[in-house]
């Protein structure tokens, strides 16, 4: 067969998802903490698991519809029996359910063969693609250019697999403690736990005397505020920068706790006291500069710039926090004895990106300046013990008689050496982990009572206030708790089939691996710096690691310049930075092209920003860019989904909250033979496609927020076929337009389907478009209900609209009688019952659900009439509408569960 006319079998992705499962379960990801490999260490902006291992699996397992021996019903029940697959496959506490993984894994070899491909990520980030690759049983690759990266995904997806099944090799599990059997990873996590209680023990020998108790307690936190000299000549001492001074916001039974600044005229100086209750006023700092707490005078923010570089920022000890019976406890300042700096702190300069890393304006020009003293002088301990407890591990495992061939882990080693390589490593994320909490831009969180670290966005920001946690303590960010977190993560971390992760930019990685399958979340612009913003953790990493891993901390930063990124800072102008970006982005691509297995779809992520909603949302210049490149690369887009971690039928505001997190494309390789298209005959492709692409999505109840964004997917797979469209003019048409033109014809399908409906109803929809629920002129609605083949009359007989005083106003869901059923209207009409089963599901959803099983098979046509509706209500700016319109569809399966319980009783009824 010659290589323009291959045929392939279509996959799942590429028709139909349970969108509102996946998204359900994305958004649940943000609260998992404990045990969830995005805790092992941090990395930004990482794409939900959930969405990452129903997007791979859905692109191999094979659509119902490339089986030309099912009949579109018999295709139908298939596809559903899929989606309870895929839908039991995204919940996180089946990620590791061996059941669960093995019917997953069997639509996976029955669609592929024994054959199974390779899944790269050549952008693997945060690991999520190899590991979710890792957990279905496929040969899994990563690759990226960014070395803390490549750790993170190694610890993920590499090193579990080579020590799985055994147990831990410390003293106390050989003595009996712990399990009896371990699977997976759980040895290498009991072993962490074990060797990271042995580091705290030697640390606390060396560094204790720093961390005393205060009235007998054990301190949880010492928290600071930095000071500058006044500008005012009359004060001669320093005063605080201090934010708001509220160190624990009121709560039930709890009064607020704020620290009070004392000024002593006499002496001048500055003291703090600890109020409850009252009024806190305790502030200094606000977005336009501060005030000298001593004498009113102003502090701008450029007079606190010069006095940082000079180096005269200092820093005064507010409160104390202690562990309580059950609370905290805030105690006065307490005089402690604090280290000098010391010797030897891994660093590096921060980068000139004055968008992201504010502290360089005040002075802190590199990272070791993020430290005190002491939060210092602990990361240097605990670092430094990482050799110790190397040898004690390389002892242990002796002492069991393991052997040992001397071979190093990253030379692809497996027994002792690699084995203690490893538990360095896990126990090198540890102190990572520690110093995003051990730096002076930790701040204290007075409403959650702990301390939240340096990155609680992807930026360093410049603060005024901080908390020093003790290492020792058993509270918030202490030792022995980011231990924890590592232990839990690595613990449930799959240890499956082999995996490899390499440090090489995307074009390199992509040529490396063969009969590939691509799942890759890609750089979008300037969305995160990470070689900057990573170099934070990669110091400490090359600090304690350069031995184990030696190809990864080679460099003494991470690289800059060829990470495919639009940075204007580093490249010069924002011109230079969007060539540079795109460019790298177009090679990317085409390599993508030349190497995917054309018998699977290559899977994207866009990260949709909010920022982007103009035309829609569908039509912004950054998505618009991102689809050219595909398209030019030699690549059609076959499926486009939306994945959402904030639920649509939860939003407060279509026109934010309803934008797409990540939308996901499904791409192949373009045929050989593709040929030239005209604009007319491609208009004429996408009004034959369109609509029954349209009508499976509606069956798959695609709510109607995201109803836009997946036609894209059809759309585009008709325009990106073609070699190129000619416009009239011989212009090759660009994707903007595609996208126009795409949309254009997706309202025209929409407005088809008001054809069937009810004239009553087509008279209600028309008058909405115009007034909404205001009322109008009573002569224009007789024209359009004559129009509509009724009458104002009419609708009033069907209890769709009033007519009152010269207008008429259609009803609102307010005004409906909330025991209405539809078995004994008189003039029923889909409007109607649309209506009532909005109002009906505000209540609940089975009040909704008997509803529908009373409306029969006149449900469908509400549904239908919600999506019109929903775009209605959507482009006129009636937010209210358009969430409860949505929310109808969105929930639409539960509601057809609901009415098929409700219709037994209901049957007897009316054989009765």
């Amino acid at each position: 067969m010659a290589e323009g006319a291959r045929t392939h079998k279509t996959k799942l992705i590429e028709t139909a998802l349970p969108l509102e499962a996946i998204s359900r379960e994305s958004a649940r990801e943000k609260s998992l903490r404990h045990g969830h490999p995005s805790t092992l260490h941090l990395w930004w902006a990482r794409r939900p698991l959930a969405a990452v291992r129903a997007v791979l699996w859905s692109s191999l397992v094979d659509d119902p519809s490339s089986d030309p021996s099912l009949s579109v019903e018999e295709q139908k029940l298939e596809r559903k029996r899929l989606f309870g697959i895929l839908e039991r496959l995204v919940v996180w506490e089946n990620s590791n359910d061996p059941e669960t993984l093995a019917e997953a894994r069997a639509e996976i070899q029955a669609s592929c063969g024994d054959d199974l491909p390779n899944v790269l990520d050549p952008f693997c980030g945060g690991g999520g693609g190899p590991l979710e690759a890792q957990r279905l049983g496929l040969p899994a690759y990563g690759g990226d250019l960014n070395p803390v990266a490549v750790l993170i995904s190694k610890g993920m997806v590499e090193i579990p697999p080579r020590f799985a099944g055994r147990p831990p090799v410390n003293p106390r599990s050989r003595a009996g403690a712990g399990l009896k059997t371990w699977r997976g990873a759980q040895g290498l996590a009991e072993d962490i736990r074990y060797y990271g209680e042995w580091m705290r023990e030697r640390a606390w020998e060396r560094i204790g005397h720093l961390y005393p108790r205060v009235d007998g307690k054990t301190v949880i936190a010492w928290l600071w505020a930095r000071t500058v000299p006044s500008p005012d000549p009359s004060w001669k001492g320093h005063v605080p920068l201090l934010k708001s001074g509220i160190l624990r916001k009121p709560k039930k039974g709890k009064p607020v706790v704020w620290v009070e600044p004392i000024v002593n005229r006499d002496a001048q100086t500055v003291t703090y006291r600890i109020r409850e209750g009252g009024t806190p006023g305790g502030g200094t700092m606000g977005r336009g500069g501060g005030i000298c707490v001593a004498t009113g005078a102003p502090i701008t923010f450029q007079y606190i710039r010069e006095q940082g570089k000079q180096g005269k920022i200092g820093v005064a000890q507010l409160a104390v926090v202690v562990e309580g019976n059950r609370e905290r406890v805030y105690l006065p300042a307490t005089d402690i004895l604090l280290p000098d700096y010391p010797s030897g702190v891994p660093s590096i300069t921060i980068t000139n990106n004055p968008r992201d890393f504010k502290t360089p304006l005040y002075g802190m020009n590199s990272t070791d300046a993020l430290f005190t003293n002491r939060q210092a002088l602990a990361l240097m301990t605990f670092s430094d013990l990482l050799a110790k407890v190397r040898i004690k591990i390389i002892e242990d495992c002796k002492e069991i008689r393991w052997d040992d061939d001397s071979i190093r882990l990253h030379n692809g080693g497996s027994k002792v050496t690699a084995y203690a390589d490893a538990m360095t490593t896990y126990l090198a994320f540890v102190v990572d982990r520690c110093a995003g909490q051990w730096n002076s831009l930790s701040r204290w969180n007075n409403g959650g009572e702990k301390i939240e670290g340096v990155f609680s966005r992807q930026a360093i920001a410049m603060l005024w206030d901080f908390a020093e946690t003790n290492p020792f303590s058993s509270s918030t960010g202490n030792w022995l708790g980011q231990v924890d977190w590592v232990v839990k993560s690595v613990a449930r971390l799959p240890a499956a089939i082999r995996g490899e992760v390499r440090q090489r930019d995307a074009v390199a990685r992509l040529k490396e691996v063969s009969e590939l399958v691509i799942c890759t979340d890609p750089p979008y612009y300037d969305n995160v710096q990470y070689a900057d913003i990573s170099d934070f953790f990669y110091v400490w990493l090359r600090h304690n690691l350069s031995e184990v891993w030696p190809d990864e901390c080679a460099t003494l930063a991470t690289p800059k310049k060829e990470e495919l990124v639009a940075h204007p800072y580093r490249q010069g102008s924002p011109e230079v930075a969007k060539e540079h970006f795109e460019r790298g982005m177009a090679n990317v691509m085409e390599q993508i092209a030349a190497v995917q297995n054309p018998d699977f779809p290559a899977t994207l992520f866009y990260a949709f920003k909010q920022r982007e909603v103009k035309d829609g949302g569908i039509t912004s210049t950054g998505w618009e860019t991102f689809l050219q490149a595909i398209v030019d690369a030699g690549l059609q887009v076959t499926a486009t989904w939306p994945i959402r971690t904030e639920m649509a039928n939860r939003m407060l505001a279509i026109g934010n909250s309803a934008l797409a997190s990540s939308v996901v494309l499904a791409c192949r390789p373009r045929a050989d033979d593709a040929q030239l298209e005209t604009r007319g005959g491609f208009m004429e492709a996408l009004r034959e496609e369109l609509p029954e692409a349209v009508g499976l999505l509606q069956e798959q109840v695609i709510p109607p927020v995201d109803m836009a964004q997946s036609a894209i997917g059809p759309g585009m797979r008709v325009f990106s076929r073609y070699r190129r469209v000619v416009e009239a003019n011989g212009d090759t048409m660009r994707v903007r337009t595609a996208l126009a033109l795409i949309n254009e014809v997706l309202e025209e399908v929409l407005s088809e389907e008001e054809t069937d409906l009810d004239a009553d109803s087509r008279f209600a929809l028309t008058w909405y478009r115009q007034f909404g629920h205001s009322p109008g002129p009573f002569g224009d609605a007789e024209v359009l209900s004559k129009a509509m083949n009724t009458s104002v009359a009419g609708v009033v007989d069907a209890e769709v609209a009033e007519s009152k005083g010269g207008s008429v106003r259609l009803l609102t869901r307010e005004e409906l009688d909330p025991e209405w059923d539809p078995i004994e209207d008189r003039r029923l009409t889909v409007w109607e019952l649309t209506q009532h089963l909005v109002a009906r599901l505000e209540m609940s959803e089975t009040r909704a659900g008997e509803l529908l099983a009373k409306a029969g098979g006149m449900g469908d046509y509400a549904r239908h009439l919600a999506y019109l509706l929903y775009e209605v209500a959507n482009t006129a700016g009636r937010t209210e509408d358009a969430v409860a319109y949505n929310s109808l569809v969105a929930t639409w399966d539960s509601l057809l569960l609901e009415a098929r319980k409700a219709q037994a009783p209901l049957q007897q009824t009316l054989d009765s």
